[in-house]
């Protein structure tokens, strides 16, 4: 049976709740096996409605599980998106507190700033034609759910995508003034390499998770709003974050970004 909207809002305040208090529960799929992709995107609504009503706002999405390979280890069938608020951001270079977070981790990514609205499934050049700028970025996942596995792909959408916090460089240049697609990524810690890829890793080519961010929401009736940060999806595995890191993102021609891990 569907769910009906009452069912979709307990579900959103259950989660919101495990958020507001930064702990555990079992995935949505537990007690609502026959949960739809479309019923958890209603219950990512609702979240993000609940989190709106608080005073944030929403600033920009974020695509999730655009490795091909990534999708194939858990068994799942395509990407995702969750929404950004002005709350989730994290100033580069800044101190962050794992103090009431749940397991996070981190992980390396490029953004992109939407200057115009794009409505419909545009190309690539259509994508990169409607930003205004690129910039490195890191996004902090947090999930909701005990151990933060073995969760299906309704619970992950129902979930925010699993995401959490984000940091963008500093650096924004000129959406032609690279190839997205061959930029070397190397995200160390405490200075020790801990994971590199090329950003060809994200969806073959960042710009495509763009085109398929729209995709996405053009089969929910909705547009990519002019003025939006993308994420455009990890290049790598995330690394779990503890206290004392020192993480830094660097991105060929796009700089680095960084952020310190503290306990309070």
């Amino acid at each position: 049976m569907p769910l009906i909207a009452d069912q979709i809002q307990v579900l959103a305040a259950h989660l919101d709740h495990a958020m507001l208090g930064a702990r555990e529960t079992d995935r949505l799929t537990s007690t609502h096996p026959d949960l739809s992709l479309e019923e958890a995107y209603r219950v990512q609504d609702e979240g993000i409605r609940l989190r709106l009503s608080r005073g944030e706002k929403q600033i920009g999405l974020k695509m999730g599980l655009t490795s091909e390979a990534k999708r194939q280890q858990m068994n799942l069938k395509s990407p995702v998106y969750g929404v950004l608020t002005d709350r989730m951001r994290v100033e580069e270079g800044s101190v962050f507190a794992l103090k009431g977070k749940i397991h996070p981790k981190i992980e390396p990514e490029i953004a992109f700033f939407i200057a115009r609205e794009i409505r419909g499934v545009p190309s690539l050049d259509e994508a990169l034609d409607a930003c205004s700028g690129v910039c490195a970025a890191m996004e902090i996942l947090d999930s909701r759910y005990v151990g933060f596995k073995y969760f299906s792909l309704p619970d992950v959408v129902a979930d925010n995508s699993s995401s959490a916090y984000f940091v963008l460089g500093r650096t924004i240049l000129d959406p032609r003034a690279a190839d997205w697609s061959s930029l070397e990524m190397v995200m160390k810690v405490n200075g020790e390499k801990a994971q590199s890829a090329l950003s060809n890793s994200i969806s073959g080519n960042p710009v495509r998770s763009i085109v398929q961010l729209c995709e996405l929401l053009s089969g929910r009736g909705l547009t990519l709003p002019a003025g939006s940060i993308v994420l455009a999806g990890a290049a790598t595995q995330a690394v779990q974050l503890a206290p004392g890191m020192e993480i830094a993102l660097e991105v060929q021609k796009l700089g680095s970004v960084t952020l310190r891990c503290s306990n309070e």
